[in-house]
């Protein structure tokens, strides 16, 4: 029987509800760089289907054909763009008043408290979340994590399982003592090809996003007065996602393993 020994999380929409300051921030780089174009949330919701900054950015120059000049390299372009979205997204963070999503502090400190590893695997930069998380957790919020995996470590973003395997390396773990909490289908693809059991947090650029093969997903991780509400998957009859919820998680995944190995016809289906 699998025990749980680590929660992997991904930060942007995950940790904070930040999806909406990064597409500000990209509308504040384009102005800065004279590209007649803002994304809408409408709009920067299809985009989330491409991950990573950078080649956002580098895909729409390509296909909106935005530059007049011919001359300009898309690549070099979009990665200047970026550089400077980052900026101005980090400067947005500090400037405003983040907080965590619900039940995200909660859940961190009661799984160290259990000695449970906490891990993130995000396809977002170093310098990027280690901002968010001295505003959030504190100056010692990096401590909380035994391994911090970003686009710095790996060239392949999600939905390539590349963060995920390297942070199964850094933890020392097996997937099937991990539990991934995602926000996106790219995302959920990433941890469950490497055999990783997710669950989803969505919110309003993800909701309609297909998280097929997901052991549960909910609006949010919740608190004990504040019940998630729950879009797919089973709760196991609790109304907040805690370390024991996520252990009934591993019990099911495992049980339902079981029966596919025992009964060939249930493996069928």
């Amino acid at each position: 029987m699998s025990k749980l020994k680590a929660i992997i999380f991904d930060m942007d929409g995950t940790l904070a509800d930040t999806e909406d300051i990064h597409r500000q921030a990209f509308n504040a780089a384009f102005i800065e760089f004279h590209i007649d174009y803002q994304w809408n949330r409408a709009e920067y919701k299809e985009l989330l289907s491409i991950s990573g900054g950078n080649e956002r950015i580098r895909q729409y120059l390509l296909d909106h054909d935005l530059i007049s000049d011919k001359t300009v390299d898309i690549a070099t372009l979009a990665r200047t763009i970026h550089t400077r979205k980052s900026e101005i997204y980090r400067q947005k963070l500090i400037d405003g008043h983040l907080v965590l999503r619900p039940g995200v502090h909660r859940l961190i400190h009661e799984a160290k408290d259990q000695g449970i590893k906490i891990g993130i695997a995000t396809s977002s930069s170093r310098q990027n979340l280690e901002t968010l998380l001295k505003l959030t957790l504190g100056n010692d919020g990096l401590d909380l994590f035994e391994t911090i995996v970003t686009c710095d470590d790996v060239e392949n973003k999600k939905p390539s399982p590349a963060v995920y395997h390297y942070a199964l390396n850094e933890l020392g773990l097996d997937p099937d003592n991990c539990i991934a909490v995602e926000d996106t289908h790219n995302g959920n693809m990433a941890a469950m090809a490497t055999g990783i059991n997710t669950i989803i947090t969505t919110h309003q650029f993800t909701t309609d996003d297909n998280f097929a093969g997901a052991s549960l997903v909910v609006d949010q991780l919740g608190e004990p007065d504040q019940k998630f509400k729950i879009l797919a998957g089973k709760s196991h009859g609790h109304h907040y996602v805690d370390v024991n919820l996520l252990r009934k998680v591993l019990t099911h995944r495992n049980e339902q393993q079981e029966n596919k190995i025992s009964n060939p016809a249930f493996a069928a289906e």
